[in-house]
This record gives structure tokens, C-alpha cells and sequence, in this order.
């Protein structure tokens, strides 16, 4: 990979779900007036894109072929909206079922390899704050900052299902914990670029932590690095 430019800072933050990667990424992002990748609704878009053609989620080579030719779109005006093939698919990604299918097609080599390649050149723009499971070790192995998030099961779930009773959707925080739990097993068991902190990451358990005391965190890393 090509070294990448000194004047930009690239932030990568990993985790298992339900960590507050996206949550913690978007306000540092915002605090720091960088531009933030969201790598999981890029996957979530192919996982809804393959549902929505009735493609099995055991059926790889179909899905990494749909991959090739799926445009998605992270609309970074206003940090939040992802288009796939022009629907705004930001509700319809975080549903119970794109959660349950995404793990087992973010392991699919050809996904992988399509994304990773779009999420690199996202951070060849400029600098960046990235989340993911794979960043530090993979995306992105020379960012100058990397942070591992983690948190207990029981409270990670929690904020899963707080977070799907505020969008509107009538589910039950047991099954929120298994659906998690299953996902923790798979993303750390994968053959490829599986869940795992970096060697030079920093650690932050987030076990009852508000999102504003992990971002505080963080950005105190960037002036340390001297950013």
C-alpha cells in the first residue's frame, strides 16, 4: 500500500457490535472536522441488496458477484445517509435480519476484497475517522491513530436493542443478546481478517461509558500524537 500523505490523520476504530464504534467514530469525526467511513453500512447495503433479491446468504458466489456491481453511496453532508443503487436504505440496513446476515457475507472473500478497496480510497481524500472490525488490521494497518472498543455482552446488547426500540421495531433484548452473541463468534472466527485488536491499538473497555467520555478519550490521543 502507498504511504500515505503526513499532513492527513487517520483514525481506525474496531469492535465487536454493539461497542459504540459508529456512535464514538461519527462524534469524533465531527469534533475533529474529519470525514467519517461507516464500513459496516457499506457491508449492511450488500446484505440488504442480496435479501432483497432473494439470494440465500449461504449462496457466496452470487453474492460477491451482486458486490461487484453494487453502488453504495455514504452521503458525508450530513454523515448519516447510505444509498444503495439510489435508495436510501439508512432504516432498512440496521434491521434484525441485515444484522443476522451480514456476518456471514462480510466473510466472503470477493465482499471483502470490493470493499476494502472502495473504503481505501475513501481515506486517500483526505483524513479520516474509520470503524469497522478489520481497520487496524487490515483497511487501514498504517493509521496513525488505532482504538479497540469493547464493552460486556450483556451491555452491548442493551444498547443493540435500545437503539432498535427507539427506530420503532417490536424486538426482545434476549433475542438482541443471542443474535449478538452468535455475530461475536463468527466475526472472531472467520478465516479472513477476523475480529482482533491490532498489535499497537489501544484498548477502551466503554462497559458503562457514555459516548461523550469515549470521545473525549479519543480526541485527547490526537493531541498527544500531536494533531
Amino acid at each position: 500500500m502507498e504511504q500515505k500523505q503526513q499532513s492527513t490523520l487517520q483514525i481506525a476504530i474496531d469492535g465487536p457490535a454493539g461497542a459504540g464504534k459508529s456512535t464514538v467514530a461519527k462524534l469524533v469525526a465531527k469534533q475533529l472536522n474529519l470525514f467519517y467511513v461507516d464500513t459496516g453500512a457499506m457491508y449492511r447495503a450488500i446484505a440488504y441488496k442480496a435479501l432483497k433479491n432473494k439470494i440465500l446468504v449461504e449462496d457466496e458466489p452470487s453474492i460477491c458477484k451482486i458486490a461487484k456491481t453494487t453502488e453504495v453511496i455514504l452521503d458525508h453532508s450530513d454523515q448519516r445517509t447510505v444509498w444503495c443503487d439510489g435508495e436510501n436504505v439508512t432504516q432498512a440496513i440496521r434491521s434484525p435480519e441485515i444484522s443476522r446476515a451480514v456476518s456471514i457475507i462480510a466473510a466472503y472473500v470477493g465482499v471483502r476484497e470490493r470493499l476494502v478497496e472502495l473504503q481505501r480510497k475513501e481515506a486517500e481524500r483526505g483524513s479520516v475517522v474509520m470503524d469497522g472490525r478489520d481497520i487496524g488490521t487490515y483497511v487501514l494497518p498504517e493509521a496513525d491513530i488505532k482504538i479497540f472498543l469493547t464493552a460486556t455482552l450483556k451491555e452491548r446488547a442493551r444498547r443493540r436493542w435500545m437503539e432498535l426500540v427507539k427506530a420503532g421495531q417490536d424486538v426482545f433484548f434476549e433475542e438482541v443478546a443471542q443474535d449478538m452473541q452468535k455475530r461475536d463468534r463468527q466475526d472472531t472466527e472467520r478465516e479472513v481478517s477476523p475480529l482482533e485488536p491490532a498489535q499497537d491499538a489501544i484498548i477502551l473497555d466503554t462497559t458503562g461509558m457514555s459516548a461523550e467520555e469515549m470521545v473525549d478519550k479519543i480526541v485527547a490521543l490526537t493531541q498527544e500524537d500531536g494533531r
